[in-house]
């Protein structure tokens, strides 16, 4: 039985069961960039068209953001099971995988020949890592159903980044951790980025490691067998790129593996916007309290909001991890960030610039109680004394 959790909705009724019915489409420019670069700098001779990935995710969708706003609406609530059944979306997602492929063949033909410069194919690179980082996106819708095909596709979706672990440690160690300071993906005040990415990178390789053996060993199975659902997911990987390397030759193996770590990081870097600072308050017996709306940072841009499937609708996704993106839904309770996910990439590669925007929205929400964030361990006497606050 379905049931609300947590979720104040924001938006009036529109009349329709999803006024963006027809724009979910548009997620697809993502894996389609990876087939642009060619067919761009052949007619236009401007070179800087292989980055177009970087181009389009860093710059374009930040200022389109900027432009066309707030989204506004939010699903009604007698619309939810036809908006749940509706297959249409579904396809959306599904789509993305044959065309994240198509481009990944051509870029490998492409890295193989000599055509194209060192300084091309390091921006060819960088478009299919900005592909592959939004295919863990579409991974993580997928994986997140009940039914056995999309969960199969989500591996497939990951095989690209080389990030299958992600489908356990994300289902069964994030979403039970977040905003906790167990979480290695919840980003911590005064935690930098580039601090961030290693420590979430290592400690949700261990974590998913650790969570699979104790699944396994409850279902009696040792860790080399069919059922290991991080060696089905690598598996994938190895025939990928084997496959690759046999077909295009190993001069293509570099840029595999390097698109690979830039969509992963991509990936990485959404995730420390996405809890940035926040923590769950704790019981009177110690334990944490279920996560709430409060506990992740929420954007409504319109134009993020389609090319990431609602991912910025991030409070709703963790209070019920199982409703499908169609049906997500913007809340009051969640703190806003000031712009959308696409742009607060951009602000956080550049420390101090994170830290002048975010850091006093973390106070803030915490109505200026310091002690209620999530803090960084080596700064925190820092942080509390420049706040007052003995430590």
């Amino acid at each position: 039985m379905f049931r609300w959790t947590q979720v104040q909705s924001v938006g009036k009724p529109t009349g329709s069961p999803d006024p963006k019915r027809y724009l979910w489409v548009l997620g697809l420019i993502a894996p389609a960039s990876a087939l642009l670069p060619s067919q761009l700098v052949y007619h236009t001779g401007a070179p800087v068209f292989w980055w177009i990935g970087p181009i389009i995710v860093l710059i374009v969708i930040p200022v389109l953001d900027w432009v066309v706003g707030e989204d506004g609406t939010n699903p009604r609530d007698e619309d939810y099971e036809v908006l749940s059944n509706d297959r249409y979306y579904r396809w959306c997602t599904y789509m993305f995988l044959p065309v994240q492929l198509i481009g990944l063949i051509i870029a490998c033909a492409m890295w193989a020949g000599n055509e194209l410069s060192f300084l091309d194919k390091l921006g060819l690179a960088a478009t299919l890592g900005f592909v592959s980082g939004i295919g863990i996106n579409a991974a993580h819708e997928l994986g997140h159903r009940v039914e056995h095909l999309e969960r199969w596709l989500a591996k497939i979706a990951l095989a690209q980044s080389g990030y299958g672990h992600f489908f356990v440690e994300h289902n069964r160690g994030h979403h039970v951790r977040v905003a906790t300071p167990h979480d290695p993906a919840s980003a911590r005040l005064g935690e930098s980025l580039w601090e961030f990415l290693p420590r979430s990178v290592i400690g949700g390789f261990r974590s998913a490691i650790t969570l699979e053996r104790e699944r396994l060993a409850r279902k009696k199975h040792g860790w080399w067998t069919i059922h290991n659902h991080i060696l089905q997911a690598w598996s994938m990987t190895i025939v990928l790129f084997a496959t690759l390397v046999a077909i295009f030759g190993v001069a293509a193996l570099p840029w595999l593996l390097l698109q690979a770590v830039i969509g992963f990081a991509l990936l990485e870097t959404v995730n420390y916007v996405e809890h940035y600072g926040l923590l769950r308050g704790k019981r009177p017996n110690g334990n944490w309290e279920r996560c709430s709306p409060r506990d992740s940072w929420n954007s409504d841009r319109l134009v993020t909001n389609i090319f990431l499937f609602h991912l910025q609708r991030h409070s709703d996704h963790h209070a019920n991890p199982g409703r499908r993106y169609q049906t997500l839904r913007s809340s009051q309770q969640a703190p806003q960030l000031p712009a959308g996910y696409a742009s607060m990439i951009v602000f956080a590669v550049v420390p101090p610039l994170w830290r002048y925007v975010m850091d006093q929205r973390v106070l803030a929400h915490y109505a200026g109680d310091v002690t209620m964030a999530n803090i960084l361990p080596r700064k925190r006497r820092r942080i509390l004394a420049a706040h007052g606050v003995t430590a």
